[in-house]
Order: C-alpha cells, then sequence, then structure tokens
C-alpha cells in the first residue's frame, strides 16, 4: 500500500483549532495577539478570510485575506515558474573508429545544432570485431570530435570505455550575459 500524499493544506476561517492568534492585517499592520473569536470577527467586519499562515508558531500566525485571491495568484506563479523551465534532452550520435573525414564532419553539424538548440549531446564511438584492440584510434577520433566542436561546448563527460563502446557527453557552454 502506497503512504498517502503531503498536500499543502492551509486552515482558514473556522478550521482553525488554536485559542489565540497573532494576526496580520491585509496592509501587513500587526494587530496583535487576538483570541480566535475577535480574529474572526476583524476578518468579517474587513469582509475577509483568516488564514493561518504559520501554524507551527506560538502562538499560531493568522493572516487577515481574500483567500480566493491568493490561491489565483499563487496557481499564476506556478505556472510562470513552469513556463519558464528549460528541457534538455540528450541527442546521440554514433561513430566508427574507420568513419571517414567528411561523414565525420557531417555529424559535428549535427552536434552543433543539437548544442545551439540548448540540448546535449553523447558522441557514441562503437568498435566492431577486432577494432577494439585498436581504442588508441578510436581515442583519436573522438578527442578530433571534441577539438572541432571546443568553440561552442563543454566536454561534460570525459571519454571513457564502457564494453565495446568509447564515448563523451558534451554541452553548450554557458552564455556570459
Amino acid at each position: 500500500m502506497a503512504a498517502p500524499t503531503k498536500t499543502a493544506t492551509v486552515n482558514i476561517n473556522h478550521a482553525i483549532r488554536a485559542s489565540e492568534v497573532r494576526v496580520v492585517a491585509h496592509d501587513g499592520e500587526q494587530l496583535g495577539i487576538l483570541t480566535l473569536r475577535e480574529a474572526l470577527e476583524a476578518a468579517e467586519a474587513r469582509q475577509l478570510d483568516l488564514v493561518e499562515v504559520s501554524p507551527t508558531a506560538t502562538p499560531p500566525v493568522c493572516r487577515i485575506m481574500d483567500y480566493g485571491k491568493f490561491k489565483y495568484q499563487v496557481s499564476k506563479k506556478q505556472q510562470e515558474a513552469k513556463k519558464k523551465q528549460v528541457h534538455v534532452q540528450v541527442k546521440e550520435v554514433k561513430i566508427r573508429p574507420k568513419t571517414d573525414d567528411h561523414d565525420l564532419d557531417f555529424k559535428i553539424k549535427h552536434v552543433r545544432r543539437f548544442l545551439e538548440e540548448g540540448n546535449k549531446a553523447k558522441v557514441t564511438l562503437v568498435f566492431r570485431g577486432r577494432e577494439i584492440t585498436h581504442q588508441d584510434i578510436g581515442r583519436a577520433v573522438i578527442e578530433k570530435f571534441a577539438a572541432e566542436l571546443a568553440d561552442i561546448a563543454v566536454i561534460e563527460t570525459a571519454p571513457r570505455v564502457d564494453g565495446r563502446q568509447l564515448f563523451m557527453i558534451v554541452a553548450p557552454k554557458v552564455k556570459k550575459h
């Protein structure tokens, strides 16, 4: 059985259980420590809600505000934050130790495009058969690849061997404003 998810519930008006609360008015003015009934009357006089802001404080801190408007503003802020998030993908390019120079240039152009779009790129060099005995050739090819991309990329994961593959991960350089 899964554990229940924790949701941020806020006590408002009659859901507040403390007998005394510290009250802050909607304009930021401190009203002091009041009984719950006095705080509710102060909120009703202003036609607003009494919202428990800090339930763990002694006494709990409550604020007089329009709760519906507050929830709306919080949801708008969350939507704006979500819009500004950047999703980075890792694109992969596969090469071989015997890949020709023209083909390498073509693959380098692809990786350049990936980096300009803001994505990371994984360059994988695959060894087949007895090519694995000549890893120095593969390293030379992948280092040439890294040298060609040095102006726009930074090596995030240095070239390393994983089974029959030699790979490295490159990320776009951070632009200074």
